[in-house]
């Protein structure tokens, strides 16, 4: 099967482009009602707030966008591109330092921390509808040889190897710079709790069982990077003595998995634990924040409809992302095992956190992270 959430995520996916299509379709008709006040828009202007892993793909497709919207509705739009690490966009909106139309974090396990940390702050949440942009999950790549000699199929796999004093090299971004290094530390507690991520607690964090399986994992870590793309890269260029196993994202190993091969004679692996696995599922969340106007919503909602055009979707996935429009088919030529990843995923996908546990997380990390790194 294809990576796609449950029939009830479909079903709102699918509802979301019925609506949008509804929505362009009546403003076609309509086009000098896009006014304020009474006034006719002569231009909107809108600041997107996004995770840097997907940058690419919306530098790419944004002006694209401002054409498509000047064309339809006769309204100049201009699209401020804001890119940042996931944590660093929660911190710029609660500090105030950016005021954006649109937040897109790399995940929605996000979505519960920063409502948490802006209802405790001013009363109210601000994050209250979102909609998926494209599709992700995290793995454990290694070297395909690795994984297959020491049955790789789990975190606690890792776990496994390191009590018996197999000698490999671990690692994954820092999870409080990167998305990426929050959602694997997150799955590596899951797994040595056996609790999915929406079963958690604080007390689950805390427990000294748990804290010492993940701090054995991480006594093998050799890096915490800034970003999942600098440990493709970084296997890449120093083979399999530099680094045996990372958790990042899946288009990280499509990137990479051929070049691998063609340096080293051994290519990347993705493994999707048999746990379940996290989605980075690029949520496009249109704040419910007293600095954005009705227009500003109205130029998002059709900043969506167009993002989720099968097209559009069709760019992404050149980009390594697994479309999240399910009436797109998906590449067999990029989700392939050549490119290191399963076409088809016969995991689970887990729900998100709470943003108390998201909040503990950030906390324990210190006490289970390697102090050599």
């Amino acid at each position: 099967m294809r990576l796609l959430p449950r029939r009830g995520y479909l079903l709102l996916i699918t509802g979301i482009i019925l609506g949008m299509l509804i929505t362009s379709a009546i403003s076609s008709m309509y086009r000098p009602s896009v006014s304020s006040g009474g006034e006719v828009v002569k231009n909107i202007e809108i600041t997107f707030l996004y995770s840097s892993e997907k940058q690419s793909w919306i530098e790419e497709v944004t002006p694209l966008f401002e054409k498509w919207f000047k064309e339809k509705f006769g309204v100049d739009i201009k699209v401020n591109l804001i890119p940042a690490g996931t944590h660093e966009s929660v911190n710029l909106i609660i500090h105030g330092s950016v005021k954006p139309t649109i937040w897109s974090p790399a995940s929605s396990i996000w979505i519960p921390y920063l409502n948490k940390l802006w209802m405790d702050e001013h009363g109210y949440t601000i994050a209250n509808e979102w909609y998926p942009l494209v599709l992700s999950p995290v793995v454990i790549a290694g070297w395909s040889s690795l994984v297959d000699e020491y049955n790789i199929t789990c975190f606690m796999d890792l776990y496994r190897l390191a009590e018996g004093d197999v000698d490999f090299k671990w690692g994954h971004p820092d999870p409080q710079l990167s998305n990426g290094g929050t959602m694997t530390v997150l799955l590596e507690f899951c797994e040595a709790a056996g609790k999915t991520p929406d079963q958690l607690t604080v007390e689950d964090l805390m427990n000294e069982t748990v804290i010492e399986i993940v701090r054995t994992i991480e006594s093998k870590a050799v890096a915490y990077g800034k970003s999942t793309g600098f440990f493709g890269k970084w296997a890449v260029d120093n083979g399999p003595d530099a680094i045996s196993f990372f958790g990042v994202y899946e288009n990280i190993v499509i990137d990479n998995a051929l070049k691998a091969r063609n340096k080293w004679g051994d290519g990347l692996k993705a493994v999707y634990s048999t746990f379940g696995t996290l989605l980075s599922d690029h949520p496009f969340v249109i704040l419910d924040a007293e600095w954005v106007t009705s227009m500003q919503k109205f130029a998002a909602s059709q900043y969506l409809y167009f993002l989720l055009q099968p097209e559009i979707q069709e760019l992404a996935q050149k980009h390594g992302f697994r479309p999240a429009n399910p009436a797109v088919p998906l590449s067999s030529d990029i989700f392939n095992e050549d490119n290191g990843v399963s076409y088809e995923i016969k995991v689970r996908v887990l729900k998100p956190p709470s943003g108390e546990v998201l909040e503990a997380l950030f906390k324990v990390w210190e006490k289970v992270r390697n102090p050599g790194v």
